[in-house]
């Protein structure tokens, strides 16, 4: 008889033996800025994560850093729209203002920027509409605008999520050939057209005003097109490879870590944080326990990052 259970006989021998361990480490914090003064507003569906204007989100940002929290990643929600999304290049845009704001305030927290135009748009989606479409090459163009704006705030990484092919070379190339070639890229290599996203399109206004956005993201029956998509994004200059959503899509996450040698994120979305939250609301789960659990296996899987709105609440039980 083979008797693996001696090996799990007391918390000692389990701590010597286990094999994953999650840290605080491994969590980048997703922060919703909103352009304006006093605003701090609860997302019903996210509960516990706000919108917050620049000058309310100082308290936020000093829990973060007390616990530990090595990065954000930064959403923006500007006062004006329109169909290209030009708010998203304006030098003195709430983005580019939030770069400033933390990189002055916050010098240690490391500050990574969504780089897309959803939020942006009048009509919700990521990029240059023709044709009841988005047009891929005419959106390159202003996402090179994008990344050049934001790198010249300060940023410390870019991550391109609105999944347009050749983003990523266009985005190295643009950063190169304006003095940047040592900012980094987190591409969203492998995102998909989940139905795990509505909480966050409430929080970001950034539902689609027509259509949905299946001509860009994957179809969620695929897996041999992803490693297609974190190929090109390799070759094309990545230095991290994202997989969006994470908790339906492990078996991606262990794709791309057994076959590309650079570090892999994965993002734990919304509708992923509002279920546990909702069923923790219930009385129908540990709720602390399903969360703790829920990000161990995408470390398990192969994640290097963990995006996660999680983010505090888990460093708050990690760091006792």
């Amino acid at each position: 008889m083979f008797r693996t259970r001696r090996l799990r006989k007391s918390e000692g021998i389990r701590r010597l033996v286990r094999e994953t361990k999650l840290s605080v480490d491994d969590f980048v914090y997703p922060l919703f800025i909103e352009e304006g003064e006093n605003i701090a507003t609860d997302i019903v569906s996210m509960p516990g994560i706000k919108r917050f204007s620049l000058d309310r989100i100082s308290k936020e940002l000093d829990e973060v850093v007390s616990l530990n929290i090595p990065a954000v990643l930064l959403f923006g929600i500007p006062s004006q729209k329109d169909e290209e999304g030009t708010e998203t290049w304006n030098d003195n845009g709430i983005i580019q203002q939030a770069i400033r704001f933390i990189k002055k305030n916050y010098p240690s927290l490391y500050v990574i920027t969504d780089v897309c135009f959803c939020e942006y748009t009048s009509h919700g989606h990521c990029g240059i509409i023709h044709d009841n479409d988005v047009d891929n090459d005419a959106t390159l163009v202003n996402i090179a605008k994008q990344v050049i704006s934001h790198a010249k705030a300060g940023v410390d990484m870019v991550a391109p999520s609105g999944m347009m092919d050749g983003t990523i070379a266009m985005v190295r190339e643009s950063l190169d050939n304006t003095g940047f070639s040592n900012l980094p890229i987190m591409a969203y290599a492998v995102k998909y057209a989940s139905a795990f996203y509505g909480p966050f399109r409430d929080a970001a206004d950034s539902t689609p005003s027509f259509g949905d956005r299946k001509t860009y993201q994957m179809d969620p029956s695929n897996r041999d097109e992803a490693m297609r998509e974190a190929t090109f994004d390799d070759q094309e200059g990545a230095d991290i490879l994202m997989v969006k959503p994470a908790l339906s899509y492990l078996d991606i996450i262990r794709d791309l870590k057994n076959n590309f040698d650079r570090p892999i994120a994965c993002y734990n979305v919304s509708g992923e944080y509002a279920m546990v939250k909702a069923a923790a609301e219930k009385g129908w789960i540990d709720g602390e326990k399903v969360m703790l659990e829920s990000l161990l296996s995408m470390k398990r899987a192969g994640a290097d990052i963990i995006i996660t709105y999680f983010a505090k609440e888990a460093a708050r039980v990690l760091n006792k």
